[in-house]
């Protein structure tokens, strides 16, 4: 047993110092492209339709004028202390954008993330089940279709569908326009804010609108769930484990979901850690098809704007979302099963 947490122990040491250069190669990887990009980035930011004078201006007082070495110690030194800058477009300060709109789209990420292992999991293990029935075809057509489907053209068809067809949901925004004036903010999580005032007139609204970008995002990647548990319950059993299991007298169903499920889902476990780069990424296409005021809708503006500064803000906070889910992942993965701290 001290073996054991002792391995445990040096195994989370190991990802965790990991986890340093991993944001230092980033950092870099990051300040390089936006520095090579062709072009005054202040001058594309502000359209080349103001004097030099000002255009000089501005990018001394951004500091673009300086070398790239004082140019990159500025940088982590303000990122050090959680100084993401400012817009150039509308001199909004990055870390606002991250607080506001990033908690539009961890409201997002979350409820598809919610749709994505409800739909998934469970049609993965039923497939699994009955294998090379036809429940297992329909399954894995679902998977296939829904894998493959962009998921704007699947926001599209919703808002055909449910919003203007049907007329049951909205098809655009976070909340009504007098939902949105009349609430106070207390996380920027709007259902959480609603919660909180016991505003259900207010959640509902919110859950509305919820529902169609969250849906079409989360559907998109329970293809990638349906597939993998489908495979590793398939695979799983054929262990020796389960075949005793079974010559022991349990009974199938318990063999399956006691047994097999549980064994299938370790590595579910470690995908979603990298689905959440997927989910991000995804987010920025469903917050621009459905006008979801979300982190990935304002990289896609200032991207549009060719405003740099933002740009590089937003993208580093992707970037270190996605390593420090991949740690909790590699953390939780090691808890779970024990062969992965050797590894």
């Amino acid at each position: 047993m001290a073996g054991g947490g002792s391995s445990l122990k040096s195994y989370l040491l190991v990802r965790t110092l990991l986890v340093i250069p991993t944001i230092f190669i980033l950092l870099t990887l990051v300040f390089v492209l936006m520095r090579v990009a062709p072009g005054n980035p202040v001058s594309a930011a502000l359209g080349g339709h103001v004097p030099q004078a000002v255009i000089q201006e501005i990018s001394h007082r951004l500091g673009y004028d300086r070398p790239l070495y004082q140019q990159f110690g500025s940088y982590l030194w303000n990122l050090a202390h959680g100084d993401f800058g400012a817009t150039i477009t509308d001199k909004r300060q990055v870390s606002d954008i991250i607080l506001v709109n990033g908690a539009a789209t961890l409201e997002l990420t979350l409820a598809a993330a919610i749709v994505a292992l409800a739909v998934g999991i469970p049609i993965g293990l039923i497939a699994g089940r009955f294998r090379d029935r036809p429940i297992d075809a329909a399954s894995r057509i679902f998977g296939i279709i829904m894998y493959a489907m962009p998921v704007f053209v699947l926001g599209l068809l919703a808002q055909i569908v449910f919003g203007s067809w049907l007329g049951w949901l909205p098809i655009s925004d976070q909340a009504s326009p007098m939902t949105s004036a009349l609430m106070t903010t207390h996380t920027n999580l709007l259902l959480v804010d609603a919660v909180i005032d016991g505003d259900w007139d207010s959640f509902w609204d919110v859950l509305q609108h919820l529902v169609l970008p969250a849906g079409t995002l989360g559907l998109v990647f329970a293809g990638v769930f349906v597939r993998l548990v489908r495979i590793n319950v398939i695979r799983t059993l054929k262990d020796d484990y389960i075949e005793a299991a079974r010559a022991r007298g349990i009974r199938e169903q318990a063999v399956v979901y006691r047994h097999a499920f549980r064994n299938a889902l370790v590595p579910v476990i470690t995908v979603i850690g990298l689905e959440i780069a997927l989910l991000m990424g995804g987010a920025v296409l469903t917050e621009t098809t459905f006008n979801w005021p979300g982190i990935g809708h304002a990289l896609y503006t200032y991207l549009q704007n060719r405003d740099y500064a933002a740009v590089q803000g937003i993208v580093i906070v992707f970037g270190l979302v996605v390593v420090f889910a991949s740690l909790l992942v590699d953390i939780l993965s090691a808890l779970i099963d024990p062969r992965m701290r050797y590894q």
